[in-house]
């Protein structure tokens, strides 16, 4: 019974281990966020933007954005907020989703703009010859786990 004992204890202690790992490592190796100033220096152009909110559908306390994301011709400048994580994404998408399940079915016709690896704002080029036209929405997705965070209606400014 002891040695049951020991097992379910180092058993649970690992797999606490492994979260809190799972969890910390993005934190831990995250690079500079662009500052203000250089978010506000990005933004100068801007066609598109939208909100990131908390309470949409698929989001949850360990997988949520909030904050503005604008679309210069060249760039998408997000400023904010985003639960850390792993393998983190934005996609311009051509309707809005809410939840990984929406996501999934237009993901073949999403544009993957870059990797995001900063959660309190980031600057990415926009890939060559991009029309901002062909998509309504963005999203910002987990490639490693399949989660979905977040994502915005966008409107034009």
């Amino acid at each position: 019974m002891k040695k049951l004992l020991l097992l379910i204890t180092h058993a649970g202690a690992l797999l606490v281990g492994i979260g809190l790992g799972i969890y910390l490592l993005p934190i831990l190796v995250e690079p500079e966020s662009p500052g203000t100033e250089a978010i506000a220096a990005s933004q100068s152009g801007a066609m598109y933007s939208t909100e990131f909110k908390r309470d949409l559908k698929g989001s949850d306390f360990l997988h949520w954005g909030e904050g503005r994301l604008t679309l210069t011709a060249r760039q998408a400048v997000f400023e904010g907020e985003l639960a850390p994580g792993p393998d983190y994404y934005l996609y311009l998408v051509p309707k809005f989703v809410e939840d990984e399940a929406g996501f999934l079915e237009v993901k073949d016709k999403a544009l993957r703009v870059g990797p995001v690896k900063t959660f309190s704002g980031f600057i990415l080029d926009l890939p060559a010859n991009t029309d901002l036209q062909n998509y309504s929405a963005a999203v910002v997705w987990c490639e490693r786990f399949g989660e979905f965070i977040s994502a915005g209606q966008l409107g034009a400014i």
